[in-house]
């Protein structure tokens, strides 16, 4: 893509390096909880690692303090973008009382903030779609100028939930955006035993509302598709059911061992189809960033990490006291 097609879809070079720089971001806080989780010091890690270039893709596309984003577990670099920070994200990885998300009563990748319109999941997946189907309706009986985000994997998309929340919003054409992240496996279950069509937006037909497949390696064409649904929304045309096409790289969790299910072949392949790479070296091909420019957000990126890992791991847990705390209506 040539720099006059990124300023056509209103991207700057200054937008295309912050894009950049939270995936780098995404990126080096999740191997940074691998190692923290390998060496005993947290409990449990759902990877965002080779899903960033779709989830910033998405994320730029959308309205930072207008639209009400309800995110999934793998969701890194979306909630980067909407104001979470790297010390927030391991405050929450450590479980200390200052995660921002739930003061450490949730697992990781439970991520919440009112203040940036990041509506909080819950355990059992895709019960993020129907939620994000009643923000919308809301928004809509209000004439509030918005659209709410709600992002799954393509075994989510199998889940009642979803075709519940997906045939609501098409009937009520609700300002929503279903975005599916498929990532090809729901767990250790391959796409071809979870869907009988061959692609997860060939669903949106039958929900009456455009389907759109993207390179989710490539954060430009998730963005031009995602600004795309949000004015279609806006118009008040309903919802968009977008499939972006991602590679896992890790396996599920940190208590998965893909190499159970798959091949040691796919998994060498993985590399050239992580998104991170490809948009670093097309960066530097556009003449967008130099190398030099790009190693210098990458190290600044790995201090910040640094950083926000000592001030997590010294931090206090919950007191004893607060357990019931945010229980019973009149609580803190």
């Amino acid at each position: 893509m040539t720099v006059n097609s990124y300023e056509e879809l209103g991207l700057s070079k200054q937008d295309l390096v912050a894009m950049f720089e939270t995936m780098v971001r995404a990126r080096k806080i999740d191997e940074r909880m691998w190692k923290l989780n390998r060496a005993g010091k947290i409990p449990f890690v759902v990877s965002c690692q080779g899903q960033e270039a779709a989830q910033v893709g998405a994320a730029f596309a959308l309205e930072k303090g207008t639209d009400y984003i309800l995110p999934y577990y793998r969701d890194v670099a979306v909630v980067l973008h909407f104001g979470q920070t790297a010390r927030d994200l391991m405050l929450s990885a450590f479980a200390k009382a200052e995660d921002p998300n739930s003061g450490g009563r949730q697992m990781p990748g439970h991520f919440g903030s009112k203040q940036h319109r990041i509506v909080t999941g819950s355990s059992p997946v895709t019960t993020q779609v129907p939620h994000a189907v009643g923000v919308a309706l809301a928004a809509k009986l209000k004439k509030e100028e918005l659209v709410t985000f709600v992002s799954f994997g393509e075994g989510s998309s199998n889940q009642g939930d979803f075709h519940e929340g997906a045939n609501f919003a098409g009937v009520h054409k609700l300002p929503v955006i279903l975005f599916c992240e498929n990532n090809k496996y729901a767990i250790s279950v391959p796409l071809s035993k979870q869907l009988a069509c061959e692609r997860v937006s060939d669903r949106a037909k039958g929900y009456g509302m455009p389907g759109v497949t993207v390179d989710g390696t490539d954060p430009i064409a998730v963005y031009a598709a995602v600004k795309e649904a949000r004015a279609r929304a806006l118009r008040g045309e309903g919802p968009t059911l977008i499939e972006a096409e991602v590679e896992r790289l890790v396996p599920h969790s940190s208590d998965d061992d893909d190499k159970a299910y798959r091949s040691v072949e796919e998994l060498a392949d993985l590399k050239h189809r992580d998104g991170n790479q490809l948009f670093r070296a097309r960066l530097i091909e556009d003449g967008i960033a130099t190398e030099e420019e790009l190693a210098s957000i990458e190290s600044n990126v790995d201090t910040e990490v640094n950083e926000a890992t000592a001030y997590a791991d010294k931090a206090p847990y919950a007191s004893p006291e607060s357990t019931m705390d945010h229980v019973y209506e009149g609580d803190n």
